[in-house]
């Protein structure tokens, strides 16, 4: 973008991190925040957004002479919500006769409540520790590995990448690193090898099983920890594997983090994900960069294994949401009621989400490519199944839920999206 003059008060585009050009406006900024040394920039608060921060000055552009522009190459109901906040705004300004709005309604939210509670067992969950982007993003200097590169894993390497972290890259089907490699990430020949190269190795596979293989087997994870070495665990697994490997990778001296992540392979192609984290705190810290590449909120819940169980209860949740807006549309079409005034109407209403719109439309299309495959949600509610069981706590909607996965894997949905448990209900 070319350099501009701007005051207090003009309207902007300025590029955020990841996000493409964003309609903002320049304020002063909070007096305990300096100006980074050196560098020319605007402290900026975008709209439709909790994020601020200092922009480059060659990163801004005014925003009345480059707003078509910017609609035109821009889509999104995010980034569409930004500009009707910015229209609001003009109009608010010209009933007011060109005043400026009071300061408070465009101060930035710098801090977000925390709320604390009381854990009946022996040993506390600390708080929860929110953490949002803040637009621009300096990598972390550590040296970054990466295992696996499914649906999740690929979309979060993409934006580690995008975001200037050195990432060695490794996969069980080899062929999936090409692309990483193409964009400057460095190949690892075995898990042993990409640890043993990185300072943070973060790992990201299917099951518990394929997640004890990868510490465990031949040429594994174990095999490249040295004292100092950090592991950090994403995949969605039980309690009792996070537990195993936090022991195994401790007792070579390494420094574990569970970080499991909430969302699909969209929302981690934007970089969108909700990271639950648990486990050494001083890893956490560690990996700040990474996380506010890959998501747009990370929370640090204490001990190893509580972001497994938390996970587990997400995803408990909306594997059973998901199998009931199957049936709802299913048995509207029984007794002869339009799917699509069916999904119109729920659009409307209390439950009306992004979710249950992309997965409606998902199934009225027939379109059932995978963003969050099927045989990994029924694998979550079995996990969630076997938790509840272990905490002598009834979870009767889940194992409901739970058989009509299974009947739809039986009817071979496994690799398609969660949503085909829609054709459970209709073979």
């Amino acid at each position: 973008m070319a350099t501009v003059h701007l005051r207090i008060g003009d309207l902007v585009w300025g590029k955020l991190g990841r996000y493409p050009p964003w309609p903002g406006k320049v304020v002063s900024p909070p007096k305990d925040l300096k100006k980074p040394r050196g560098k020319k920039c605007h402290f900026v608060k975008f709209f439709g957004t909790e994020d601020h921060a200092w922009i480059k000055v060659e990163q801004l552009k005014p925003y009345h002479p480059h707003k078509e522009e910017m609609i035109k190459i821009n889509k999104g109901k995010r980034f569409q919500q930004a500009v009707d906040a910015v229209e609001d705004f003009l109009k608010k300004k010209e009933k007011q006769g060109g005043k400026e709005q009071p300061a408070s309604s465009m101060e930035p939210i710098s801090k977000r409540l925390k709320i604390v509670e009381e854990d009946t067992r022996s040993t506390s969950i600390q708080a929860a520790d929110s953490t949002a982007i803040n637009g621009s993003i300096t990598p972390t200097d550590k040296r970054i590995g990466f295992l696996g590169l499914g649906l999740m894993g690929s979309g979060i390497v993409s934006n580690l990448l995008k975001m200037g972290h050195v990432v060695t890259v490794w996969n069980r089907t080899v062929e999936k690193c090409d692309l990483f490699i193409q964009e400057g990430a460095r190949l690892g020949r075995t898990p042993a090898e990409v640890v043993s190269m990185c300072d943070i190795t973060f790992s990201c596979v299917s099951d518990p099983k394929a997640a004890r293989d990868l510490v465990l087997g031949p040429s594994g994870v174990l095999q490249g920890i040295r004292p100092g070495k950090c592991y950090v665990e994403m995949s969605t697994v039980d309690p009792g594997t996070i537990t195993e490997l936090s022991q195994v990778i401790s007792s070579r001296g390494g420094r574990f983090l569970e970080a499991p992540v909430a969302g699909s392979q969209q929302v981690s192609n934007e970089g969108m994900l909700v990271i639950l984290a648990a486990g050494d705190r001083t890893v956490y810290e560690d990996c700040s960069s990474c996380f506010q590449a890959m998501g747009k909120t990370s929370f640090f819940l204490g001990e190893v294994g509580n972001a497994a169980r938390m996970m587990l209860i997400l995803n408990m949740v909306q594997g059973s949401f998901m199998a009931t807006i199957a049936e709802g549309l299913t048995l509207a079409q029984a007794t002869g009621q339009s799917q699509h005034t069916f999904l119109d109407i729920l659009s409307q209403g209390q439950m009306a989400s992004t979710f249950v719109d992309q997965k409606c439309q998902n199934i009225l299309q027939g379109n059932f490519k995978p963003d969050y495959y099927l045989k990994h949600i029924q694998k979550d509610l079995r996990l969630a199944i076997s938790m509840g069981d272990t905490a002598n706590h009834p979870t009767p909607m889940a194992a409901a839920a739970n058989e009509v996965y299974k009947r739809a894997k039986a009817l071979d949905q496994s690799d398609n999206d969660m949503s085909a448990v829609y054709r459970a209900y209709i073979h």
